[in-house]
């Protein structure tokens, strides 16, 4: 999926964001939706105890965002992220799981996630990144982005800085703006474009830092030190 970018057909505010909630504990699938209910902009369509019951339920009811556990029977949550990206693209990833581990992080990002939380999360990290990415943006909670921020900053010799020198100044300012979680509309709102033209930088942008998805994107933004226009 290098180079694409997943925009939300969605307009904000129009109707709410479509909720599947994916995990193999029914006292988790509750406790997630009793969250969810708290805003009446997202709306729960269905609940999966697995990946495969998760991609059926996906096909049939198109929510805007598929929360998915890491560890379930059957087809796991890290792999089913892969047969979402290729079989259902416009559908919004996020992880949210008991396991962090960086390796957990750096694989659910590679398959295509567009956000990932940790379950020990303040609950209201659960509602912004339901929101973000059912707005077409991405979400890391804080203690993930730290994780994974620390750890592109400590392999840099390894792996050398993005080539942002390659980015114009509307695509530098496109690329803050991913930093900051902002999905396309926002974007063009803060940049006074249109739409179609924010989503022509963002591809651009991708294609360019060799970014497969608005997360990394997002990630190179920070490590870069990058702020959005109008920001602070």
């Amino acid at each position: 999926m290098e180079g694409v970018d997943r925009a939300a057909d969605r307009a904000p505010g129009s109707r709410p964001v479509r909720v599947l909630v994916a995990d193999d504990e029914a006292m988790v699938r509750a406790g997630v939706r009793a969250i969810l209910a708290r805003d009446p902009q997202v709306d729960v369509v269905g609940e999966a105890g697995d990946g495969h019951e998760a991609l059926a339920l996906a096909r049939r009811h198109r929510p805007d965002v598929v929360l998915l556990d890491i560890q379930m029977p059957g087809l796991d949550g890290l792999t089913a992220v892969g047969r979402f990206r290729r079989e259902l693209t416009a559908v919004g990833v996020i992880m949210l799981t008991t396991f962090g581990q960086d390796e957990y992080i750096t694989r659910a990002l590679e398959e295509g996630a567009d956000g990932f939380l940790l379950k020990a999360d303040d609950p209201r990290e659960l509602l912004n990144g339901v929101r973000a990415v059912g707005a077409g943006g991405a979400y890391l909670s804080p203690r993930v982005a730290g994780r994974v921020i620390a750890g592109m900053r400590a392999h840099r010799s390894a792996h050398p800085h993005r080539p942002l020198d390659r980015l114009t100044e509307r695509e530098r300012d496109v690329l803050a703006a991913l930093g900051a979680g902002l999905s396309n509309a926002e974007i063009a709102a803060r940049l006074h474009l249109v739409e179609g033209t924010v989503k022509a930088h963002v591809s651009a942008v991708l294609t360019k830092l060799g970014a497969r998805n608005r997360v990394e994107a997002a990630i190179a933004a920070h490590e870069a030190g990058l702020m959005p226009p109008g920001a602070g």
